[in-house]
């Protein structure tokens, strides 16, 4: 590695650690606003239990975040987004073509 690399990477870590001591302020902070998740499977038509299949999670983790029980975190809150902002993209990869088609 490259010692300038290093010395920056040595330094990050150092300005890091006296955040989370409280003895710095981060230079930036990522807010995330809450997602509105019913909302988002309403606009695939899904009920709860053919939407969390389609997300891959369970039909009570599904039912935890809808009433604000519990928050998606990581991927799970990053597909909810790109659920969100581009169904059609989760429609192709997911291959769901129901939308409206609940049984």
């Amino acid at each position: 590695m490259n010692q300038n690399l290093f010395e920056e990477l040595v330094h990050s870590v150092r300005e890091g650690g006296a955040v989370l001591r409280g003895q710095k302020t981060p230079s930036r902070t990522f807010e995330w606003q809450p997602l509105d998740i019913k909302a988002i499977r309403q606009r695939f038509g899904l009920s709860q239990s053919r939407f969390a299949a389609m997300m891959g999670i369970s039909t009570s983790t599904l039912r935890n975040w809808e009433q604000g029980r519990r928050r998606p975190r990581g991927a799970a809150r990053i597909l909810l987004e790109i659920a969100s902002r581009n169904p059609q993209a989760v429609r192709e990869v997911v291959g769901v073509t129901v939308l409206g088609s609940d049984d």
